[in-house]
């Protein structure tokens, strides 16, 4: 066994090989506090043929165990991977993919296993470090170790790896990763800071990180395991330098002049048929096209950034700062409690807000502590948007990713639950892509917030920034393309409002990026989104002044605790039955609190004062409403309170004489009483007393009418 730690945060970070899954071609058990990962890394021997992309896979699974618990369900055990275990995935993933060398192929599986949660250090970041561990000790070829760390910052003071209960209390929380070096991955949320803040906790980060990364090369040097031999792609020469001269200017034409992604997306297939039709007899392979298609690629990536190095001209015209044309609809929806629709350039969301009851509450179930989630963001990205076909199935990783950075741009601006009660969704469906799609998702929620008339802290932007960099020569681009992402070097995510950033994410395919690169990048990310938060206000400035027509109507009310058993009912008998009769649904808390929620304002409110009057307790000499129940010789029943009952006797049901109670009476009727007294439970009840004796004049008049008559 071979061991090594160090102190990171106050607490020891270790790592551990040769005692566990000893047949992966790299294994570790890291341990922080008392929450340990295994990760395992493995690769195939031989390349994968035909790929035209790394086939490298990251699972992150969180075992119940760890924490002391048992899974629900049937079937308690583990089953699909939760969105937790999915982004967790993505930390590692991301960060890790940029650092094998261009010509690996062989099919690659990265797995960590959390097997002890001590219930306040996160294995997410633990999980990273492990699999940067389990890849440089192994012969698989991983070009640098990275390290991975958590920022907080409580009373001004960063803090790193910081604890849950210590997140709570924090104003940002980001994950960082890195090489010795420099910056590889960011992703985290924030209660708007400013540029200075963000780049301040970067570099806090990177110093923690710098000692992880010389830990894990101290452990490869005690494993001494040389690398696997990375066969050179062969190229053919002839066929590269043929199909140069026989599409260079073209390409580059159509690199220049073509400013749409559909058209230069033709072009580029034309231009591809073409050069394979010419070549084919001289080059006659059974992979010629693919071989073309991946030199027109090189070709293409070239000169596109040639094009933004030297004359700072983009694809679609624009210069490096420019934000694409922006259109909003709000309202497009009919039934929906609010809509917008958001088109930047050649991408598009359309956003729709919900508004729901507390029962509409996410159920959270890991490895930590049940929790409940009152805002929700999900994110669609349909084959059509990108002008394919595909299966319509589960949402994938990307999806949950993407959703989740627009939800947590959000989720800092939304009022506290006691000034807004309900539990709000938001659905970003993307009905064109052409880059940025999920900062598109967090314009058009923000705005169908707005339109939904919910009074949200602040406007929300969010933009996508990318980079070109050739050797120490570099531009930062705002708003970047599809194109931009897929043949540049980075996309940086920045959302925020007018007063900070709110949440970012920052994914690169180089080997690092400087803080001079990151600070530019933040500067310009900062006038593109001020730029795109003054042409929303044009459209909408405030939340509209009121909730949708078609939104449940909340209203609370509080019972006794030791009333809820009586307001339920048994086997809810009693809370069935009020939510059938009044339309409404109805959630009752441990502590009393009684959410009533429905679309129509007279019944819910109605439904609030009946739970009310069953809660309440009889007084004497309190006037009531209630319905006779039972007529009987001696008098009538009435029911004043939700099974509450009081005798009428029939001395006191009329001023005058009353020979028969059912003449006067019939059951069912609602009259109004007097509780007189409380005696021995039974209570005595008296229509008389509120009805006034008639006046003499009176009687005199209806006298004289009768005799006239």
């Amino acid at each position: 066994m071979i061991f090594k730690e160090i102190e990171i945060g106050g607490k020891k970070l270790s790592i551990e090989t040769g005692r566990f899954a000893k047949q992966a071609n790299g294994a570790v058990m890291v341990r922080y506090g008392d929450t340990m990962v295994l990760v395992t890394a493995v690769a195939e021997k031989e390349p994968k043929e035909g790929m035209d992309y790394f086939p490298l896979s990251v699972e992150y699974r969180e075992k119940s165990s760890a924490a002391g618990k048992i899974p629900g369900g049937f079937f308690k055990r583990e089953g699909r991977p939760s969105e937790k275990e999915i982004l967790s995935a993505r930390l590692i993933d991301r960060p890790i993919r940029p650092l094998f060398p261009d010509d690996f192929n062989n099919d690659t599986q990265v797995a960590a296993f959390i097997y002890s949660f001590d219930g306040e250090n996160d294995p997410d970041v633990i999980a990273a470090v492990g699999a940067s561990a389990a890849l440089t000790i192994s012969d698989i070829p991983f070009i640098a170790p990275i390290g991975e760390v958590r920022v907080g910052r409580i009373n001004n003071e960063f803090i790193v790896n910081p604890t849950l209960s210590q997140l709570e209390e924090s104003d940002m929380e980001l994950v960082v990763a890195g090489t010795e070096t420099s910056i590889m991955m960011v992703e985290g949320e924030s209660k708007e800071i400013s540029e200075g803040d963000l780049l301040a906790a970067l570099r806090f980060a990177h110093t923690e990180i710098v000692k992880i990364v010389k830990m894990q090369n101290e452990l490869r040097e005690m494993c001494g395991i040389s690398k696997m031999k990375v066969a050179k792609k062969e190229v053919n020469a002839e066929l590269l330098n043929d199909v140069k001269v026989l599409v260079y200017d073209k390409s580059n034409e159509i690199v220049n002049t073509v400013l749409t992604k559909v058209e230069r997306s033709q072009k580029n297939s034309d231009l591809l048929n073409e050069t394979v039709e010419a070549l084919k007899e001289k080059f006659p392979l059974e992979d010629l096209e693919k071989q073309v298609g991946e030199i027109l690629h090189d070709i293409e990536k070239e000169q596109m950034r040639s094009m933004i190095l030297e004359k700072g001209k983009r694809l679609d015209g624009r210069n490096t700062t420019q934000i694409r044309p922006i259109t909003i609809e709000l309202g497009v929806l009919a039934r929906t409690h609010g809509s917008a629709l958001f088109t930047r350039g050649e991408t598009q969301s359309l956003g729709s807000l919900t508004l729901g009851t507390k029962r509409d509450e996410q159920i959270i179930d890991g490895l930590q502590e049940e929790y409940k989630k009152r805002f929700i963001l999900h994110y669609n990205f349909p084959p059509f948007c990108v002008g394919e076909t595909g299966r319509y199935g589960g949402v994938g990783r990307r999806e949950v990713g993407h959703g989740n950075l627009a939800e947590r741009s959000l989720k800092n601006i939304l009022p506290p639950e006691e000034v807004f009660p309900y539990t709000v969704r938001l659905n970003s469906d993307i009905l064109e892509s052409n880059g940025s799609s999920s900062m598109a998702s967090v314009c058009s929620g923000c705005l169908s917030l707005m339109d939904g008339g919910v009074p949200i802290k602040a406007m929300i932007a969010g933009i996508a920034m990318g980079l070109v960099l050739e050797g120490d020569k570099f531009t930062v681009l705002s708003d970047i393309l599809g194109n931009e992402d897929h043949l540049g070097d980075m996309d940086f995510k920045v959302a925020g409002s007018a007063n900070g950033i709110t949440a970012f994410q920052m994914d690169i395919k180089i080997e690092g990026v400087s803080f001079e690169i990151m600070e530019k990048a933040l500067q310009q990310a900062k006038e593109g989104r001020l730029n795109i938060i003054e042409t929303m206000k044009n459209v909408i400035s405030e939340p509209r002044a009121s909730i949708s027509q078609y939104a449940p109507i909340l209203v609370f009310t509080t019972v006794p605790v030791d009333k809820i058993g009586m307001v339920i009912g048994p086997g809810g008998k009693n809370i069935q039955a009020i939510q059938k009769d009044f339309g409404v649904e109805i959630v009752i808390e441990e502590d009393g609190k009684v959410n009533i929620a429905g679309i129509n304002h007279e019944m819910t409110r109605k439904a609030k004062e009946y739970i009310e009057r069953m809660t309440e307790a009889p007084a004497e000499g309190k006037n009531y409403e209630g319905k006779v129940i039972k007529i009987t010789d001696f008098g009538a029943f009435v029911e004043i309170l939700p099974g509450v009952q009081g005798l009428l006797h029939i001395s006191q049901v009329d001023i005058k004489r009353v020979d028969k109670v059912s003449d006067v009476l019939k059951e069912g009727e609602i009259i109004k009483v007097k509780l007189l007294k409380i005696e021995n439970g039974k209570m005595s009840l008296s229509r008389k007393a509120l009805m006034k004796p008639e006046r003499k004049e009176e009687k005199k008049k209806e006298s004289d009418e009768e005799n006239k008559e």
